[in-house]
């Protein structure tokens, strides 16, 4: 840090494997403003304490559930060592725990659309003035929501950060690895998903980032050794023009970079005669949370599609050449053992075992606060009041049998993180078969030998780890 200029600490503890684009997009803002900036990655870096010391600002960036539990330990040890720093959590997950960052000793709550807020506190730091800041900066944004603002982005500074060979790589279909860049060309979403924590803040809308904003970010990245890009955005196709173009300008620049993409199952089959057009450009595969197989359930969580509209649509990606990479919630308090049992055979069925990252089989539904779930009378009647230390509503299964299931699962996952995808897979159905008094189900057969293109982090939408599965550098 140089000496004489405000400086900014800006700390990501958890970011799905990815290089943090919400340290680099606001980094390239501060420094604009003229702050010596430092950013620290704790999921590959070790925090020194010095760093914090010698911070005016200290901004946490909390995308995420786990993230934001991860942090708390950090900015209480922060607070701790620099008593007078300003403290300042951002992110997704920054409003909707407001008041329990306070209680750590957080000054200031900013929400998404972040840059220009965080600019605007930074400027009060540097210039050394009063403690209080504009109150549209730190009112919690659910009980005081202002409109989302619509921000003229800059180009991310990564130069900050760990290089890209030391986060998530991809298996490409050829058994090779490949360096994988993260970026995004919009935020928020369209739709109200009930169990989604986009929701909560978004409430329905959607900002996109330039496209040569993206562009010159994913040129950085290139030029830093990636060969795969992840877009992060929750539904790529919010704004299907918006979204092509891009890859579209990608593939020409680039022709051997390749990418991939989460879209809504309802998006795939509006957009059908898109999909040949990601295939050629260079989409590997798409992320769709599918979330659940029974209509009903389906419907309870607000997701906009059909079992029947979930098949088709994995027709439609084979069809196009696309690989479609289901994610699901399966352990819900709507399910039985017959229903999880059920899920499994059509995965079979569909010939998705080997696109299915295991994980995903022992995931639980997660109810953060403002989670639109607690709308549901259906929900609110197996949960508790809300737990400051998970930072979520208990819920426990009417059944038991179906909380042991997922207990079970979970642990088999945790101790076969490197088995085969069909071996484990195959060890978790005669497992729940096992649990549902059934017979034991057919052998799987070996499956096609070709290797399903697949990140090494695969945690997508509420499929989040729990902080204790972690172990942060």
């Amino acid at each position: 840090m140089n000496p004489g200029m405000a400086k900014a600490v800006l700390i990501s503890t958890y970011d799905l494997g990815h290089q943090p684009f919400g340290l680099a997009s606001p980094a390239a803002w501060l420094k604009r403003e003229g702050l010596d900036v430092e950013c620290v990655d704790l999921a590959r870096q070790k925090l020194d304490d010095r760093v914090v010391q010698d911070a005016d600002l200290i901004a946490f960036h909390l995308p995420m559930h786990t993230a934001t539990r991860l942090a708390a330990a950090v900015i209480r040890k922060s607070r701790r060592l620099n008593p007078s720093s300003r403290i300042c959590a951002y992110g997704l997950y920054a409003p909707l725990n407001d008041a329990w960052l306070r209680s750590l000793g957080v000054d200031d709550v900013l929400g998404v659309e972040f840059e220009a807020d965080l600019s605007a506190l930074a400027r009060r730091v540097a210039n050394s003035a009063p403690p209080a800041v504009d109150p549209a900066l730190s009112e919690p944004q659910r009980s005081s929501p202002r409109r989302l603002p619509k921000l003229q982005f800059i180009t991310p500074d990564r130069s900050g950060l760990p290089p890209l060979n030391r986060y998530a790589s991809l298996q490409a279909s050829d058994g090779t690895r490949r360096v994988v860049g993260y970026t995004e060309a919009s935020r928020g979403c369209r739709h109200l998903c009930r169990h989604c924590p986009v929701v909560p803040v978004y409430d329905g809308e959607f900002r996109v980032v330039q496209p040569d904003v993206v562009l010159a970010d994913t040129r950085t990245q290139v030029a830093a050794g990636a060969e795969h890009i992840t877009f992060g955005d929750p539904d790529f196709f919010n704004g299907p023009t918006h979204a092509m173009r891009i890859v579209q300008k990608l593939h020409e620049e680039f022709p051997a970079v390749t990418y991939d993409v989460t879209i809504k199952v309802e998006h795939l089959l509006k957009h059908a005669d898109l999909l040949p057009r990601l295939a050629g450009t260079g989409c590997l595969f798409v992320t769709s949370a599918v979330e659940s197989i029974d209509d009903r359930v389906l419907g309870l969580l607000d997701k906009g599609h059909t079992r029947h509209d979930f098949e088709e649509s994995v027709r439609l990606c084979r069809d196009a050449g696309v690989t479609m990479v289901p994610t699901f919630v399966p352990f819900h308090p709507w399910m039985t053992l017959d229903d999880y049992c059920e899920l499994l055979d059509t995965i079979v069925r569909l010939d998705l075992v080997d696109h299915v990252a295991p994980i995903q089989l022992a995931i639980r539904l997660l109810v953060p606060s403002g989670s639109r779930l607690l709308e549901l009378t259906e929900m609110r009647q197996v949960t508790g009041n809300f737990d400051a230390n998970t930072l979520t509503y208990p819920w426990e299964h009417p059944d038991p049998r179906v909380d042991d299931l997922q207990a079970a699962v979970a642990a088999l996952v945790g101790r076969r993180l490197t088995s085969h995808r069909r071996e484990l897979f195959e060890a978790i159905r005669m497992l729940a078969y096992e649990r549902a008094g059934r017979p034991a189900p057919q052998h799987l057969g070996p499956g096609s030998g070709v290797l399903v293109p697949q990140v090494d982090e695969p945690w997508y939408c509420c499929a989040e780890p729990n902080p204790e599965q972690l172990t942060l550098v």
